[in-house]
């Protein structure tokens, strides 16, 4: 699973919170990005989390081809 945040990201930080050890917020561009370009499997779970509860609909989750 690969995550991608959209430029529809308000910076809320809702992810961040939700799940830390995956997102974290650039001061730079003022948006939240991700620490892995390929998601941990033990993280697959609550990223489809927080991409359910983005207020923003920025989080999109891009399945393995298998």
């Amino acid at each position: 699973m690969k995550i991608k945040i959209t430029s529809e990201c308000m910076g809320d930080r809702n992810c961040n919170n939700l799940c830390p050890d995956v997102f974290e917020y650039d001061e730079n561009e003022l948006k939240s990005t991700t620490k892995f370009d390929v998601i941990p499997e033990q993280y697959h779970a609550v990223c489809r989390t927080a991409a359910d509860e983005c207020a923003a609909e920025a989080i999109e989750i891009v399945e393995d081809d298998k």
